[in-house]
């Protein structure tokens, strides 16, 4: 019985580092991409939420209705304070965007 233990936690292990492997093996792959993609999209999120918040008035659960399909993992939150919204793709990428008198919501420069 206990040998039958061993090897069943034995093929769980194997299992899991094969898991983190191709995760691995994938976020090689495709994870430049992806973060690029993820800062353009929290970037554009946050730039039309920043406008619709603070030059349109309205509030910001209503302007979460204006994501566009596919923008359904960018997270929005604001402060008040500084009249700025952030777009946020958890563990992946963050963009602010911060109301301007005059220039209206801009985004922090990209460091490139």
């Amino acid at each position: 019985m206990a040998n039958k233990r061993t090897l069943t936690s034995s093929r769980w292990l194997w299992l899991f580092v094969l898991v983190l492997a191709l995760g691995g093996a994938a976020w090689f792959a495709w994870g430049e991409g992806l973060r690029r993609t993820s800062e353009a999209g929290t970037a554009y999120g946050a730039h039309v939420a920043c406008s619709c918040r603070y030059v349109s008035g309205r509030s910001l659960s209503d302007c979460s209705k204006d994501k566009l399909e596919g923008m359904e993992l960018v997270m929005l939150s604001e402060d008040p304070a500084e009249k700025s919204v952030t777009a946020s793709i958890p563990l992946i990428a963050s963009e602010t965007a911060t109301y301007r008198e005059g220039y209206g919501c801009v985004l922090k420069e990209w460091e490139g």
